[in-house]
């Protein structure tokens, strides 16, 4: 299993519920998918650098977990559809 770490940002005008239902889902996938998860990292509200969708700021939270190589493509797939999700980056911990 190779390392990764997914950092994603949500919209911050959804409710508190609909942030935790988002990252709820996200683990999903990737249990679903055979992955193992560590803890979620939640930073909150920080302030984007550029704005997003007419957004300054965005609810981040980074997400270290071990996978398949294919995990990635499909949870990449899924977080680009996602309406709550306005950016996301999935980084491979192990490449040098």
């Amino acid at each position: 299993m190779t390392n990764y770490e997914l950092m994603f940002i949500i919209d911050p005008k959804l409710e508190q519920e609909q942030k935790d239902a988002e990252i709820e889902k996200v683990k999903g996938i990737i249990s679903e998918n055979g992955g193992e998860l560590e803890e979620a990292d939640v930073w909150g509200i920080r302030k984007l650098a550029y704005p997003i969708m007419k957004n300054t700021e965005g609810y981040y939270v980074v997400l270290p977990f071990q996978a398949d190589p294919e995990l990635p493509k499909e949870l990449d797939r899924r977080l680009k559809i996602s309406d709550a999700v306005i950016r996301h980056m999935i980084i491979n911990k192990d490449e040098k």
